[in-house]
């Protein structure tokens, strides 16, 4: 009786044992847009486009970029460049916003569907060439040894990234964030991109 109850016992460490060494759920990836409500320390508090107030605690290593505006002559071949886009009726992506990046950020790199507008396609690839098109430049990109393209018209915003500080994050500033969410429903962002000299991110 008392041998089956040890194995009673271990069968019951066996099975027990895997649910201890499960990772933690991974944290699920939040965009935040709106504007500043207050700065407490490295904690954020942001009145959301849909009027939610949200609380974003900050890394400790949290940056602050901003953003310049450029014009579409301002993208070269071998841009690292992320892109809002919508398909026109002639069946193809055009440039809604655009952002040049300083340098490349691999982890952010695909294309998907994207939530700042309805029906809206993000871009994030490295630019391979340029060549005039019906109504603009049509920007050929690379993203995973993935080939796209989409249309650049006039109507495109164009902007740059630049360093920013903890400054710009004053009551009122528009600011984005990509912030993950715990399963407690805390939201921590390590990456913010706030309003500079009327600048706003239109992501």
């Amino acid at each position: 009786m008392r041998a089956i109850s040890l194995l009673i016992i271990m069968a019951a460490g066996l099975i027990a044992e895997p649910a201890f060494a499960q990772n933690p759920p991974a944290p699920t990836p939040v965009r935040v847009r709106g504007t500043v409500e207050k700065l407490d320390g490295k904690v954020l508090t942001v009145k959301s486009r849909d009027g939610q107030s949200l609380t974003v605690n900050l890394a400790d290593n949290f940056t602050v970029t901003a953003l310049v505006k450029k014009v579409p002559a301002d993208i070269k071949s071998n841009d690292f460049i992320a892109s809002t886009g919508v398909k026109g009726t002639d069946g193809r992506l055009h440039c809604v916003e655009l952002r040049i990046f300083p340098a490349p950020v691999p982890a952010i790199e695909g294309q998907g569907p994207w939530d700042s507008i309805p029906d809206s396609t993000m871009t994030n690839a490295t630019v391979t060439g340029i060549v005039d098109a019906a109504g603009g430049q049509s920007v050929k990109v690379n993203y995973k040894g993935t080939e796209s393209e989409f249309i650049v018209g006039p109507e495109c915003q164009v902007y740059g990234y630049v360093s920013g500080d903890p400054s710009l994050l004053k009551p009122g500033a528009a600011i984005f964030t990509v912030a993950q969410k715990a399963a407690d429903g805390s939201l921590t962002a390590a990456r913010i991109t706030a309003e500079k000299d009327g600048v706003k991110p239109p992501m």
